[in-house]
């Protein structure tokens, strides 16, 4: 809800199609999206005694998840880079971040996570499965999968080890390189004030970020690892569901444009209610 909420008022307010703001749009559709592939399937799981899922049911959640997923490691990569340019190059922020520098950022983010998704699921279910069809786990993602599976997977684990470090971690480390750029940019601000306010932005928006690099790393980078069960549902739930419950709350009530957006979006509610 707090993500949908964040699209229509990005979306019904003028002032608010900014880079900045059209990134954040961009977030909340993808984390929208990602907890609409996990959500439904898990609560059935959860609430009833219908724990099966079709194998083409399994096959399009993990495309899913790796397409939602990787995608927001590119775009969290984007908006580290637009927040840099504009607290370290002000002055030169409208040349630096145009809507042609914009679009192109949020074309590789999407399309990028299409490859990996497509690239990644055609290859796991290439593979045969001959032993138990029992997952533990609470949905479909690559790890819990690739247990089932009665071949050699030493390739698909080099290739996911790379594929990991190129997608998750080199887009963190730019995240933390900008940050950092950003902290020294604070540290010089005159205003105390300004200081406090943007050093704790900035400390949110770090701690989200590893929340999510972190557990998604731990997860992909050895898909065979020797994680028990228990901890293996928890670092997923940690990255497909936690962080896009935290990011609406991160990015958008520390910011007084998108606080006044939410107010107008709620006015505009209750005058159709009232109407």
């Amino acid at each position: 809800m707090g993500n949908a909420i964040i699209i229509a008022a990005i979306l019904l307010d003028q002032t608010l199609h900014i880079p900045m703001y059209l990134f954040l749009q961009n977030l909340s559709v993808v984390e929208v999206s990602f907890s609409a592939a996990i959500m439904p399937e898990m609560l059935v799981v959860l609430t009833t005694d219908r724990t099966t899922i079709s194998f083409e049911g399994c096959l399009a959640q993990m495309y899913f998840i790796l397409l939602f997923g990787g995608t927001e490691c590119f775009l969290l990569g984007a908006m580290a880079y637009d927040r840099f340019a504009a607290i370290c190059h002000p002055l030169t922020y409208p040349m630096i971040m145009n809507k042609r520098v914009f679009v192109k950022l949020v074309m590789f983010s999407w399309v990028s996570g299409v490859m990996v998704a497509t690239v990644q699921t055609t290859w796991v279910f290439s593979f045969p499965f001959c032993g138990p069809n029992e997952i533990n786990h609470l949905f479909c993602e690559t790890p819990p999968v690739l247990e089932l599976v009665c071949e050699d997977t030493f390739l698909f684990e080099i290739y996911a080890f790379t594929g990991t470090i190129l997608i998750v971690l080199v887009p963190f480390l730019l995240i933390v390189l900008s940050y950092l750029r950003i902290l020294f940019a604070i540290l010089k601000m005159p205003s105390t004030t300004g200081r406090q306010k943007a050093f704790s932005t900035c400390a949110s928006h770090v701690t989200s970020v590893t929340l999510f690099y972190g557990t998604a790393s731990m997860t992909y980078l050895q898909p065979k690892s020797s994680y028990s069960p228990v901890t293996k549902k928890l670092m997923s739930l940690a990255y497909t569901l936690l962080t896009p419950l935290l990011n609406p709350l991160i990015y958008s009530l520390r910011n007084h444009e998108m606080k006044r957006a939410l107010v107008k979006l709620w006015r505009r509610a209750v005058v159709l209610h009232t109407v």
